[in-house]
């Protein structure tokens, strides 16, 4: 009879079946039971067309690297990051001394406040027709000079705060405080964790079908799957492994992922014709795995099956012997083992 212990297992086989290195199958036409499909408590034996897939390793790391650099000549003051430090966009990274680039932009925005004054009371005398429109152009080019003189130094006064492009982690810092940094010399080289990619060693077999199809699934250590978004195969072999080198782009988000870890890369190879019954209808203790069938007349029995992968796009299990196409399996053991022992 079914137990809690079967809960248990059945925990441990879905987990160990999105975790196994080798050849695992996902739902390319779903499924075993639509809701449509579903009768109360219970469902359908669907004959379904799956995918047969190759499952391989690959390594995180980050589409988007760089190093920042100076803008502007000025003594380092502040650090705010430093290596393995988590940064957001627009963080502050770098601040440098400003007391010259202020200065210069005060004096350009007081310059710029009296030609926008006297820009401003000339247009008024002029649309009164008591000023030449000679005066009203030197006005304009003086106020147009101003702004842009205005727009320089508060270019040269920003420059002195270096801020991060994007979300990413610091990997290196090329200067340190009290240092004079020159225009162009790096300060700090960070990679960015919004854009992600996974690094696999593609095998000979697989390559056409890859550059035919397209697709790809990530799968992560909690056995979550993300369709990849995009795919790059690199035109020839590695002369060493003979294997071509594939980069699979993975979708923008948070998933707890970072460069350098290892994931799983699962490739579609080929299609078959599978017996699928949904995962919660198959009950599970030590080696045994069984469904209870409801015949024609209603009855039910309980009987054993061979159980194959686990399809978690559809939620379901591959049964490979013991079970026919279009029975009807209930989809709680607990409660169809109480009705069966009511039944005898």
């Amino acid at each position: 009879m079914f137990s809690l212990r079967g809960l248990a297992s059945l925990a441990s086989y879905r987990a160990s079946s999105l975790a196994s290195p080798f050849i695992i199958f996902t739902a390319l036409a779903f499924s075993a039971v639509s809701h449509a499909e579903e009768k109360a408590d219970w469902a359908f034996a669907k004959n379904v067309h799956i995918g047969e897939e190759r499952v391989l390793d690959a390594v995180v790391e980050a589409v988007n690297q760089a190093t920042i650099s100076a803008q502007t000549s000025g003594r380092v003051v502040k650090l705010n990051a430093d290596v393995d430090d988590a940064v957001k966009q627009g963080d502050i990274l770098v601040e440098f001394r400003n007391k010259d680039q202020m200065a210069s932009y005060k004096v350009a925005k007081a310059a710029f406040d009296e030609a926008e004054s006297e820009f401003k009371r000339i247009e008024d005398i002029y649309s009164k027709k008591l000023v030449a429109k000679t005066a009203l152009d030197r006005a304009s080019a003086s106020y147009k000079s101003a702004k842009a003189r205005l727009e320089q130094a508060n270019e040269a006064l920003e420059n002195t705060i270096v801020r991060a492009p994007y979300s990413g982690i610091v990997v290196k810092r090329h200067i340190e405080i009290g240092e004079l940094a020159k225009p162009g010399q790096a300060l700090m080289t960070g990679l960015s964790l919004e854009t992600l990619r996974a690094n696999v060693d593609l095998p000979q077999d697989l390559v056409k079908v890859v550059r035919e199809q397209k697709k790809a699934t990530a799968i992560l250590k909690d056995g979550n799957r993300l369709a990849v978004t995009k795919i790059t195969v690199s035109p020839y072999a590695d002369s060493k492994n003979h294997t071509f080198q594939m980069r699979a782009e993975l979708p923008k988000g948070d998933y707890g992922i970072y460069p350098g870890m290892f994931i799983k890369v699962a490739i579609v190879h080929s299609t078959k014709q599978s017996l699928l019954v949904p995962a919660k209808a198959v009950a599970m203790r030590s080696e045994v795995s069984a469904v209870y069938v409801k015949d024609k007349e209603n009855k039910l029995s309980f009987r054993q099956v061979r159980v194959g992968a686990y399809i978690p796009a559809s939620d379901s299990y591959e049964i490979l012997a013991g079970l026919e196409r279009n029975e009807k399996v209930m989809l709680d053991p607990v409660a169809s083992a109480a009705k069966l022992k009511l039944q005898e």
